[in-house]
């Protein structure tokens, strides 16, 4: 049976993978099958009875097939850097089982039910960050993920610290397992490092986009900006899917706003961009994220190993390792993430300014209280970090295995890049969530649209007012655990705003 894995779904399908998996492996017994009765048929086949890389034209004898497999993963866990994060590491095992499971590998069915089995017992281990170059297969970080099954490495203990994988294994009154043919290059071969980076930020970054539209919107009332520029007219005319989406979503949160019904008639002509091409900006990023996810997600239920076992027999040499596609989308949506801290950080400006009433950074007595100033010196500085991590780590490639492999993706550091863009985004958000709640508290009693009093009303059930000057760290870090979590969305989604 195949398990599709989605990335909104993430965790639970890959629970329902991992489960039918225990239930019914009978795909990786016929592929073993099909790849058994290669190699005794005398057939000469990559990385089976041949070296690897640029080795690949020294043949192995029959009685030195383990002992490759076994040389393949030590010789290979070269990592350096400090570990991937555990909840990554747990989704790249995972991915790795998927692949595995998908009957194309001819990977033994022993090794394939340890490797289960560490899935399944939440045995993650301990991973270090770089050392891909994101084709090949993501080959140093999966040959650290594989060290347990032969007894070296470590995993990742209940208190975050590392134990040696051999004492977890004899706590389980189990003993390292010996490789068989293939193997060791079908545990290595793979892009399940990106894979699992692709897919845990995008999980993540499904909520931002819409909680980026929720903090639009408070922006907006915020600075008493005007609604006419969400008009749907005005987005029929060029009907981008995610343009489209975010007016669609302002104009839901600003319903019934007596904020913006109070200074309809000011004379104010236009808003500055920020405001005003919320659904031009946030709708571009969407547009680019839901690009990258569907390169993601596709990854996700595929087979990237080499070599490939067919069911007719053929044993096929291709290049399925080489991560060019998830390269390209991770750099796509490390641009998209960071726009939206861009254009963020440029709402939170303004609101410091003093405009249409608003005491300047924020407090009514500044001069001995600095109020909000330093805050967007923060956003400032997450901003312009990320335009550097912008940079595309895809448009570069050094040759590797002496000329062999002569053309890589790099996309391992543009997987490793992106999670630091997303941290950033997470933070200048919630740096707009303070801001845009203490100046609607100047607001009041004129209430704002639906969505956006709800959201305000939960910031502050968690978060209090400021007129002195105080550790702003107090109010950041539960203000990034609501940005980080799906509850600001949940709120205005009670108040009937559904949210695109």
């Amino acid at each position: 049976m195949r398990h599709h894995i989605s990335v909104k779904n993430l965790y639970e399908d890959i629970e329902a993978m991992l489960n039918g998996l225990a239930a019914d492996s009978s795909a990786v017994e016929r592929s073993r099958k099909t790849l058994e009765k290669a190699i005794s048929g005398g057939e000469v086949v990559y990385g089976v009875n041949t070296g690897f890389g640029k080795l690949a034209n020294k043949r192995i004898g029959q009685e030195h097939l383990s002992q490759l497999q076994r040389n393949l993963l030590v010789s290979h866990a070269v990592g350096v850097g400090d570990p991937m994060p555990k909840e990554i590491t747990r989704i790249m095992l995972a991915l790795k089982v998927q692949a595995l499971g998908l009957g194309y590998s001819g990977v033994s069915p022993k090794t394939f039910g340890r490797l289960l089995t560490m899935a399944k017992n939440d045995w993650v281990p301990v991973v270090p960050s770089k050392g891909s170059v994101g084709a090949s297969g993501d080959l140093a970080p999966l040959a650290h993920m594989s060290l347990p099954l032969i007894g070296l490495g470590h995993f990742w203990g209940d208190d975050d610290k590392p134990i040696p994988a051999i004492d977890v294994l004899a706590k389980a009154g189990l003993q390292p397992i010996e490789l068989q043919a293939k193997d060791g290059l079908s545990l290595i071969n793979g892009t399940q490092f990106m894979a699992a980076y692709g897919a845990f930020i995008l999980n993540r970054a499904s909520n931002l986009v819409r909680t980026a539209d929720t903090l639009a919107a408070m922006s907006l009332e915020a600075l008493q900006g005007s609604d006419r520029p969400f008009d749907a007219r005005v987005h029929a005319l060029r009907p981008h899917k995610g343009q489209k989406a975010v007016a669609d979503n302002i104009r839901s949160l600003l319903a019934n706003s007596q904020i913006l019904e109070s200074h309809r008639d000011c004379g104010k002509v236009q808003d500055p961009y920020c405001l005003r091409c919320v659904p031009q900006v946030h709708g571009a990023s969407r547009d680019a994220l839901s690009h990258a996810l569907e390169m993601i997600e596709t990854e996700l239920n595929s087979v990237t190993d080499n070599p490939l076992v067919f069911e007719d027999g053929d044993v096929i040499s291709g290049g399925n390792f080489h991560g060019q596609p998830l390269a390209l989308a991770m750099d796509y949506a490390a641009i998209a993430l960071a726009e939206l801290a861009s254009i963020s950080e440029r709402r939170i400006y303004l609101l410091l300014e003093g405009h249409d009433g608003l005491p300047r950074l924020l407090m009514t007595e500044t001069g001995l209280n600095s109020g909000f100033m330093i805050p967007q010196y923060t956003a400032a500085a997450l901003v312009s970090e990320n335009k550097v991590l912008c940079h595309p780590a895809s448009v570069d490639s050094i040759p590797t295995s002496l000329g062999q492999e002569d053309h890589v993706s790099m996309g391992s550091i543009s997987a490793v890049k992106l999670l630091q863009v997303l941290k950033n985004l997470e933070y200048v958000l919630a740096i707009e969530l303070l801001t845009s709640a203490q100046a609607l508290d100047y607001r009041l009693p004129l209430k704002p649209g639906k969505g956006v009093a709800a959201a305000h009303s939960f910031v502050r059930s968690r978060i209090p007012h400021r007129e002195k000057d105080y550790l702003f760290q107090d109010d950041l870090t539960p203000s990034l655990q609501i940005i980080q979590s799906s509850a600001l969305q949940s709120v205005v989604e009670a108040e009937g705003c559904i949210l695109a």
